[in-house]
């Protein structure tokens, strides 16, 4: 089992800047991807970010490529999504993701991949 706890999220202008936390715990060391996703209301859950636990490779969507930046720190457990520059249409809930089978090392956008998710930060971006 692997518990993941996300900080950061809140409420910021436009042009703004956020940093999310997410801690991972349990059994950690089974973790190859961890990822980021959002959804806002009405819509389906989307990919934002991943990063591969020990190659430290990364990826991430057009609409944040640039603005949008994705890290780790393995001796913390943590990973953490670096945003700037947000936009209104970026205000969503983000959840923290990982996966322990390596389905994500193959299909690194879909939530089917990753069989551990935090609860859940929102991240609101006022015009």
């Amino acid at each position: 089992q692997v518990q993941l706890v996300e900080s950061g999220g809140g409420l910021v202008q436009a042009g703004g800047s956020l940093r999310l936390s997410c801690a991972a715990s349990g059994r950690t060391s089974s973790i190859d991807t961890m990822g980021w996703f959002r959804q806002a209301p009405g819509k389906e859950r989307e990919f934002v970010a991943s990063i591969r636990w020990n190659a430290g490779a990364t990826y991430d969507t057009h609409s944040v490529k640039g603005r949008f930046t994705i890290s780790r720190d393995n001796a913390k457990n943590a990973v953490y999504l670096q945003m700037i520059s947000l936009k209104p249409e970026d205000t969503a809930v983000y959840y923290c993701a990982a996966d322990s089978r390596g389905y994500a090392s193959i299909t690194y956008s879909s939530p089917l991949s990753y069989n551990y998710w935090g609860q859940g930060t929102q991240v609101t971006v006022s015009s």
